[in-house]
C-alpha cells in the first residue's frame, strides 16, 4: 500500500474488472504536486547521505559483526532512501507510459514498489531486532544455546525477501497502464478485496508490530533494570558484567527511540490510508502531508544512531576535524611543552615495562 493505492494524476479511481467505475477529481492541485514531489526528493537525498554515514560508522566500529540485525536495519532505510529519490524523479519527469514497457516502468517505479520493498522490509527487520533483544536479555541462556548465526542471517534475509513477495504478488495484478497514465494499486476485483487488504496491511504492518514493541521492550527494560540494582549492590562500577549490561542497555535504549519514531510517524499515514481505502475519498493535502510525516522517519534514525549507539558515536566524532576526544588534547599538550617526552614513547615505554597502558 502506497500513497497512490487509490490515486494517480490526482484523481480518485474505483476499479474493477470490467474497467474504471469511479473517478472524482481531488483538490490537491498539481502545483502542490511538484512541491511534494521536490520534497521528497530532499529528503531521499538527506536520507541517503546520513543513512551511507551511520552504515560506515557501523563498520568502521565493527559493530556490523556484533549487531547484523541493525546493520541490516541501516541498509534497508538506506536502499528506501536511494529508491526514493529514483522514484520520484521519474514522478517529476511525467513520463507517458505504454506497452509492455510501460508496464514495466509503471509497475516498478512509478508506482512505488521499490521503496515500499524496502519499507515494509525495514518494518519486518523492526520486528525481528526487537524479538532479538527479547531473546538475548529476558532468556540469555537459552539465546546463547539456541540462537545460532545462521538464524540471525537467515532472520536478515526474511526481511528483504518476504516484503519483496508481498509487494510483487499486489503490485502486478492491481496495477495498469490506460491512456498514458500509471494507475498503482487500482484494480481490484471488488471493493470487499480493497478493504481486506486494508485492514491486513495495518494490521500486519503497524498494529501487529506496535503490540511485538510494547510487550518486548517493557519485559526488557523491567529485567535491565533488575540487573542494575543487583549489580549495584554486588559488583563494582567497573566489572566486567557491568560494562556488558552497559552496553547492551545502550543498545536496547537506542533501538527503543528507532521504535518510538516508527511508531509515531507513520501512525498518521496508517490512519489516512486506512480511512481513504474504505472511503474512496479523494485524497487532499492532508494525506500528502501525513506521507511526508512518514518519509521523515527514514531521515531521523540516522541521528538517533549517531546521539544514542556509543559506537557510531565514537567513529563519527573521530572524523569531525575540529573535535579531539581529551586523550587526544592531552597529548598535544604534553608535546607543546619544551622538554617533555612525546606521549606515544611514554605509552610504549609503559607498555614494554608494565604492560598495556
Amino acid at each position: 500500500m502506497t500513497e497512490e493505492s487509490s490515486t494517480s494524476s490526482h484523481l480518485s479511481v474505483a476499479m474493477t474488472t470490467a474497467g474504471v467505475t469511479q473517478i472524482t477529481t481531488s483538490s490537491w492541485s498539481r502545483g502542490m504536486e511538484f512541491y511534494f514531489k521536490c520534497a521528497v526528493i530532499i529528503i531521499g537525498t538527506v536520507g541517503t547521505a546520513t543513512n551511507g554515514l551511520i552504515l560506515y560508522a557501523l563498520v568502521a566500529s565493527k559493530q556490523h559483526k556484533k549487531h547484523v540485525l541493525i546493520i541490516n536495519q541501516n541498509l534497508l532505510d538506506f536502499a528506501t532512501c536511494i529508491f526514493l529519490v529514483v522514484t520520484y524523479s521519474v514522478k517529476l519527469c511525467d513520463i507517458y507510459v505504454s506497452g509492455y514497457v510501460g508496464y514495466w516502468l509503471c509497475a516498478t517505479v512509478i508506482s512505488g514498489c521499490l521503496w515500499t520493498c524496502t519499507a515494509v522490509g525495514s518494518f519486518i527487520n523492526l520486528a525481528i531486532i526487537t524479538v532479538d533483544r527479547y531473546l538475548k536479555v529476558v532468556h540469555p541462556v537459552w539465546s546463547k544455546t539456541k540462537l545460532q548465526d545462521w538464524i540471525i542471517y537467515s532472520a536478515a534475509a526474511f526481511s528483504w525477501v518476504s516484503s519483496l513477495v508481498y509487494n510483487i504478488a499486489l503490485v502486478f495484478p492491481t496495477t495498469t497502464v490506460m491512456d498514458g497514465v500509471c494507475y498503482a494499486y487500482a484494480l481490484w476485483p471488488n471493493e470487499m478485496a480493497r478493504r481486506i487488504h486494508a485492514f491486513y496491511y495495518v494490521t500486519s504492518f503497524y498494529v501487529i508490530i506496535l503490540l511485538i514493541f510494547i510487550f518486548c521492550y517493557w519485559r526488557i527494560l523491567a529485567v535491565i533494570r533488575r540487573q542494575t540494582s543487583v549489580m549495584a549492590a554486588h559488583g563494582g562500577p567497573g566489572s566486567t558484567q557491568t560494562q556488558s549490561n552497559h552496553m547492551q542497555s545502550n543498545v536496547v535504549k537506542t533501538m527503543i527511540l528507532v521504535c518510538v519514531s516508527y511508531a509515531l510517524l507513520w501512525l498518521p499515514f496508517t490512519i489516512s490510508a486506512l480511512y481513504y481505502n474504505l472511503t474512496l475519498y479523494p485524497v487532499d493535502s492532508g494525506f500528502y502531508g501525513s506521507i511526508f510525516i512518514a518519509f521523515l522517519y527514514i531521515c531521523i534514525n540516522p541521528f538517533i544512531y549517531a546521539t544514542k549507539f556509543d559506537p557510531v558515536k565514537q567513529v563519527l566524532l573521530r572524523i569531525i576535524p575540529c573535535k579531539k576526544s581529551s586523550s587526544e588534547q592531552a597529548t598535544d599538550l604534553v608535546n607543546a611543552i619544551p622538554g617533555t617526552v612525546e606521549m606515544p614513547t611514554v605509552q610504549a615505554n609503559w607498555s614494554e615495562h608494565n604492560g598495556t597502558f
